[in-house]
């Protein structure tokens, strides 16, 4: 699969496209979502209002309902499921921004910056509980293994993270563990239990599929950082670097760049806050030394792998919104 570059409309239209098989059944996931997070404590409402305006495309709940319609058949118990996978997901995004203390989240105030750090860490906790307790009165334990599998490994790729002391030390395959524990794994137990709802059979290729997708987003989340405006994204460009934090452009860039070059990258992630003008700098020598293009051919090559994945399965209008799944995701604007 080649990438190609397409406007942020084209993009939203083939999301559209994406989810047109299962536009009903996603529909009613916001409603489901509702129903799981309804309590009468004012705080949490007004948490929750703020949090369900800043829910994004439901990418996940769109993966897990297209696997489990693949046969054409899906159980009403995959839309609960959908709206499980979204709340796990809204968990790791409130408990994430609380912990890198983000300001914004897709162009909006982050909880911790609206309310504190004290209420983010806490309604992260609700959001998991709530889904947790969803899950033990569905009763099926196959589900709840893989939803709660995917949760811890995000938990402790985020622990690993935290404690890596020599951020520049960091291995394209320490890189790779550490996404596909904080990324692929969500996108590996959407597609695993879609499957256990409506195409069992299905289920090995499609969490193969998950997971090489899952790699192959969070490769092209990676490099939006260092290409794409905060208009676009809804958060600053630069803040991985700005936040210390090393992802495959830099990875593959230290490999090949100059003394004087690795001078001033060490000079960045020795400064406790560097100013925009670092950052500038840097983001211009992991371009130079072929950082973003490497990425490019990985995610390129993630793509490949998620696509063969689905090569035995059936032709029907699920199966060809899931590989249309896999342009969209890395086919963002670089």
């Amino acid at each position: 699969m080649t990438l190609s570059t397409r406007t942020p409309s084209a993009l939203a239209e083939a999301l559209r496209d994406i989810q047109a098989p299962v536009r009903v059944d996603l529909s009613a996931v916001s409603q489901e979502l509702w129903r799981i997070v309804s309590t009468d404590v004012p705080l949490v409402q007004e948490v929750q209002g703020h949090l369900m305006g800043m829910k994004g495309k439901l990418f996940r709940p769109t993966l897990l309902l297209l696997s489990s319609s693949l046969e054409d058949r899906s159980p009403p118990k995959a839309i609960t499921y959908a709206a499980i996978i979204e709340l796990i997901h809204l968990a790791t995004l409130v408990h994430d921004d609380a912990v890198d203390h983000s300001a914004l989240r897709r162009g909006m105030p982050t909880v911790n910056s609206l309310f504190s750090h004290q209420v983010s860490v806490i309604m992260g906790d609700f959001l998991y509980l709530r889904a947790l307790r969803e899950m033990v009165s569905l009763g099926d334990l196959d589900a709840m293994r893989a939803i709660t599998q995917a949760s811890n490994e995000m938990t402790l790729g985020e622990i690993r993270q935290l404690g890596a002391y020599d951020a520049l030390a960091f291995s394209e395959t320490d890189y790779e563990t550490l996404i596909r524990a904080k990324t692929a794994s969500l996108f590996m137990a959407a597609c695993d239990v879609g499957a256990l709802c409506g195409a069992p059979r299905h289920r090995d290729a499609l969490v193969r599929f998950g997971e090489r997708l899952g790699m192959a987003f969070q490769v092209a989340d990676d490099l939006l950082d260092y290409t794409e405006a905060q208009e676009m994204t809804g958060k600053p460009s630069g803040l991985d670097l700005k936040e210390h934090k090393v992802t495959l452009p830099l990875i593959a860039a230290l490999r090949e760049m100059s003394a004087s070059a690795r001078a001033r990258v060490d000079a960045l992630f020795a400064t406790p806050e560097p100013e925009d003008d670092a950052i500038a700098e840097v983001m211009g020598i992991v371009g130079e030394y072929g950082g973003l293009d490497y990425a490019r051919r990985r995610a390129d090559q993630f793509s490949r792998e998620a696509e063969d994945a689905l090569a035995d399965l059936p032709d029907t209008p699920a199966r060809s919104a899931l590989v249309d799944g896999i342009s969209y995701v890395v086919e963002r604007r670089w």
